[in-house]
């Protein structure tokens, strides 16, 4: 019988952007800076949508669906990102991994899917 590897993957290193301490401030400021606006921006037009009687029309459903899709995908990747960018540990387990890669895919078919239905409720509408 021929040895066989035995070996098995239990963590993955995330070496980030910067080892350099000066550039870590200004790198986590960016990457936050832009994640709160996309957060901000996707709940106000979340808002606009369910409040104004105006907006309940079938393309401005999908935007607000598109809207909280963007933020769950976003969200499946930065907040792990910003941990990272101070934390001296900068591992992350197999199975948180493969989480956030199945969110991360998820959201993403998600997302194409919306703007594939967007683009044939147009294509209709005309």
């Amino acid at each position: 019988m021929k040895p066989q590897n035995q070996t098995a993957v239990i963590e993955f290193l995330l070496l980030g952007f910067s080892d350099l301490p000066e550039q870590q401030i200004p790198i986590f400021l960016l990457f936050l800076s832009l994640y709160v606006l996309n957060l901000l921006g996707n709940t106000t037009m979340i808002t606009l949508v369910a409040t104004d009687h105006h907006l309940h029309t079938p393309m401005y459903f999908f935007i607000s669906n598109l809207s909280f899709v963007d933020m769950c995908f976003s969200s499946a990747i930065i907040p792990q990102m910003l941990t990272n960018i101070f934390s001296e540990n900068k591992a992350i387990s197999y199975n948180a991994c493969m989480a956030q890669l199945s969110f991360f895919i998820t959201f993403a078919g998600t997302e194409g899917t919306l703007l594939a239905v967007m683009a044939y409720d147009r294509y209709v509408a005309i």
